[in-house]
């Protein structure tokens, strides 16, 4: 996967992988051999590797993305189903792990990104609806088989799909378990940008390292009050959009952004 300035750190036994690419964070999933299935290990490895980006000062934007040419991610390791799935109590359990990890990527502080080659299908599409932006490969392929495997897609991840494409698209996804091109998922608006196999992850570094290179607190404050607008607005939280907003005026960010500007020169942004 990425070449970059660090070597792998790796948890999950090497299943999840953690580069540094200057301030950008990129998370590989690393189970090639099952098209990089999740395991329960791997969900784990998951959060673990979140944590420690979301927590180094110095990362500003976290990529995901999977390892090798022919899946992004293909949905949960079936083969642990009759271990840890096999019924409505074991699923629980199971649920209860997995969504510790998606919560933390729900509601994670920093700019996301999914950048999807190959398959991309069921919880692995949920992985990818968590995050802020999806990128993907015109071999990519997106599904939700939940229907042909007796199991119920879970009310987070349908939130999520019925507020990128609307009801009548998730309907025909979940009734059907039919799988999807790029094309398609970029048009229904599963996606936001469809690249050639070779420009996906230049591409998507790319505009990371844009995002990365513009104001943090202007970054987390487009953050916060998108998040919000989403809410029904009886639950939507404006102080936190005002607190937001008056952090970026009073910040140190601010003035250097009005300094550059006059001077004709790139900004330097600290994050304060």
């Amino acid at each position: 996967m990425p070449a970059t300035s660090d070597s792998p750190t790796p948890f999950a036994d090497g299943k999840i992988l953690l580069t540094v690419d200057d301030r950008i964070g990129i998370v590989t999933f690393n189970n090639p051999d099952k098209r990089n299935a999740m395991s329960l290990e791997m969900w784990e490895g998951l959060g673990q590797a979140l944590v420690a980006l979301r927590d180094d000062p110095d990362i500003r934007v976290v990529v995901l993305a999977g390892a090798g040419d022919r899946a992004f991610v293909s949905g949960a390791d079936i083969s642990q189903f009759e271990q840890s799935r096999h019924n409505a109590e074991a699923s629980e359990a199971y649920a209860r792990k997995s969504t510790a990890q998606r919560a933390l990527l729900a509601d994670y502080p920093k700019p996301t990104i999914a950048c999807i080659r190959g398959f991309c299908l069921g919880g692995g599409l949920q992985i990818a609806m968590l995050t802020d932006m999806r990128f993907a490969s015109e071999d990519s392929q997106f599904g939700i088989p939940a229907a042909r495997l007796g199991i119920a897609y879970g009310y987070d991840g349908l939130r999520n799909l019925v507020s990128l494409v609307g009801p009548s698209q998730a309907r025909l996804l979940l009734y059907t378990g039919m799988r999807i091109d790029a094309r398609e998922a970029l048009r229904i608006g599963l996606v936001d940008r469809m690249m050639g196999t070779d420009e996906l992850l230049p591409a998507t570094l790319d505009i990371a390292h844009t995002i990365a290179g513009n104001a943090p607190l202007a970054i987390q404050a487009a953050k916060i009050t998108i998040a919000e607008v989403l809410k029904d607005e009886s639950r939507r939280d404006m102080a936190a959009i005002r607190r937001i907003g008056d952090a970026c005026m009073d910040s140190d960010d601010f003035r250097e952004g009005r300094r550059a500007f006059m001077d004709k020169r790139k900004p330097a942004f600290k994050g304060r």
